[in-house]
């Protein structure tokens, strides 16, 4: 451009102009193949930058999905969902839009910097100094600045979270936020927690400004004193006007690029802040392993359990002993049925033996192996079968659900199970069959339907170990008796343990004990603890409002 301006300036005035064409032709064709170079290059960078984004997004987001799948339940109990899912979604996405912003603008930016201040030392290095003295007050500035806004976009971003969790909360449950009338209620909560939100993005964005602002009043200044000595060299023949020209030019692109840059820094700012939160839980580590540890062959398997000397406290609540040196021995194919009022210490055992948690003290053994030193992925699939009070079912149709409890199971083994679970009869009457879609959870079947398609799921997958935790409590007697039939026969052959408050599902099992404050007050069979009249018969007094023994 400077021997553009050169040569425009040598023909000012000049009448005979015959020579224009061919002076000028030379650094004119040199200017267009630098513009055409320019759009060739930018084409390039910003494609394959997007594609790198984009990689970089879905790697974050794979790692992180698999990270949180492998934490221990523990991490779930003092997490909620709505704040996972905002670093799944909200936090990748700021840390990918940053990124691409950053690479983009920064490497353009950077690299026009460099060569434009190379250009500025050829052309005037007398100019080139005297400009770049301000320069380190500003960098100390940006710094100072930058350490600040980086707290504020944290607490932003953790708003954020707690805002997101609040709307998953109500929308996941809102049938009982209907159910109560809490609408206003948790609208006014969404909104309390949004305008923290607002509050803290508006103190960031206060902040970004006013680092803009004077990185702005900085490089207009810059351009005004490069006009000054420009024009006082040229006055003095130190420069020709072609020098001039591209001095100004060079030192105008390096405002530029200083402006983009100090746009990208609130992009930076908050995308450090979103890495951070997201590789947190990526490079957390879980306290027990998802796979690793030995297995029992089929042909020895018999599923004995026992618990010895198992204490046992929450890690959310470490203080509130729940079990304490309890030992309990339940041979193989026999059902022994744990009752007791609510917080006794009954689905603990369940979760215990799911390896949920690990015990604090004690051990539980399958077949005189620790559970500890068994592959939890291989227990979980081949050898124990949950059926919980509260099925959850999958957005999905009957048949993937029925299937989830064995992926590569047939629809011939599908619908084996679903007979044995009773379930067969009601799914055949759908319009759809087993390809009938069951709703988010499962909401568009009774509460006896989701629970025969639980058992059929548990059962597909031939477990030695059944486990029921309050299996039946939550349906009519209608269901229940249906329920109970089909778990009558799931049981059969295998080892079973009965959580129950419903004292009516466990007068079938081999042995009943009474957890009372995480420890067996009584055991024996249903018509021996009711001679006993102790813990067993008050239950069943308070179920039926007389006792049996009238």
């Amino acid at each position: 451009m400077g021997g553009v301006i050169n040569v425009l300036a040598k023909f000012t005035g000049d009448t005979e102009n015959k020579e224009f064409l061919s002076q000028m032709s030379h650094p004119a064709l040199k200017l267009i193949g630098m513009y055409l170079g320019q759009s060739v290059f930018t084409f390039f960078y910003i494609f394959m930058l997007t594609n790198l984004g984009e990689k970089v997004a879905y790697h974050m987001k794979s790692d992180l999905f698999k990270s949180v799948l492998k934490q221990d339940i523990a991490f779930f109990d003092a997490q909620r969902t709505g704040e996972i899912v905002n670093r799944l979604t909200s936090d990748v996405q700021d840390f990918k839009s940053s990124f691409k912003q950053t690479i983009s603008g920064g490497l353009r930016a950077l690299t026009q910097i460099m060569g434009c201040t190379v250009s500025l030392f050829v052309i005037s290095p007398k100019m080139t100094l005297i400009t770049l003295l301000c320069i380190p007050s500003v960098i100390a500035v940006g710094t100072v600045f930058g350490s600040l806004l980086r707290v504020i976009s944290r607490k932003a971003q953790a708003q954020v979270e707690k805002t997101t969790a609040v709307a998953d909360e109500a929308i996941g449950n809102i049938r009982t936020v209907r159910s109560f009338a809490m609408e206003d209620q948790e609208g006014d909560l969404y909104v309390k927690e949004a305008e923290k939100t607002m509050v803290l993005n508006e103190a960031l964005g206060f902040g970004i400004g006013l680092f803009q602002a004077g990185t702005n009043l900085f490089i207009n200044g810059t351009v005004l004193l490069t006009l000054y000595l420009g024009g006082y060299m040229l006055s003095s023949n130190q420069l020709s006007a072609g020098d001039v020209m591209s001095f100004l030019m060079a030192a105008q692109t390096i405002q530029r690029s200083l402006a983009q840059i100090s746009l990208l820094f609130g992009g930076v700012i908050k995308g450090l802040a979103a890495g951070a939160r997201v590789f947190e839980y990526i490079n957390m580590e879980p306290s027990m392993s998802l796979k690793g540890g030995k297995t029992i062959p089929d042909d020895i398997l018999r599923g004995d359990i026992e618990f010895k000397n198992v204490t046992f406290a929450y890690p959310t609540r470490e203080k509130q002993v729940i079990l304490e040196n309890f030992n309990l021995l339940v041979p193989s194919g026999k059902t022994v049925a744990i009752v007791g009022s609510s917080g006794n210490g009954k689905s603990t055992l369940v979760a215990l033996l799911e390896r949920f948690y690990d015990v604090n003290n004690g051990l539980i053994t399958i077949d005189g192996h620790d559970i500890r030193t068994l592959d939890p992925t291989w227990l979980r699939r081949h050898i124990l079968g949950l059926i919980s009070q509260e099925p959850i079912l999958f957005g999905t149709t009957i048949l993937e659900n029925i299937r989830y409890g064995k992926p590569e199971a047939s629809d011939e083994e599908v619908i084996m199970a679903a007979q044995n679970a009773n379930a067969h009869e009601f799914i055949t009457n759908f319009p759809r069959g087993y390809h009938t879609m069951v709703g988010e959870r499962g909401a568009t079947l009774s509460g006896g339907q989701k629970q025969r398609i639980a058992i059929a799921r548990a059962l597909l997958k031939d477990p030695r170990i059944l486990l029921l935790d309050e299996a039946t409590s939550a349906l009519d007697a209608e269901s229940e008796k249906i329920v109970q039939s089909a778990l009558d026969e799931a049981r059969k052959g295998r080892t079973v343990i009965v959580i129950a408050h419903r004292l009516s599902t466990v007068r079938n099992a081999d042995v009943i004990l009474v957890l009372h404050k995480g420890n067996i007050v009584e055991m024996g069979s249903h018509e021996e603890l009711l001679k006993l009249k102790g813990y067993y018969w008050a239950l069943t007094y308070q179920q039926h409002q007389q006792p049996k023994a009238a």
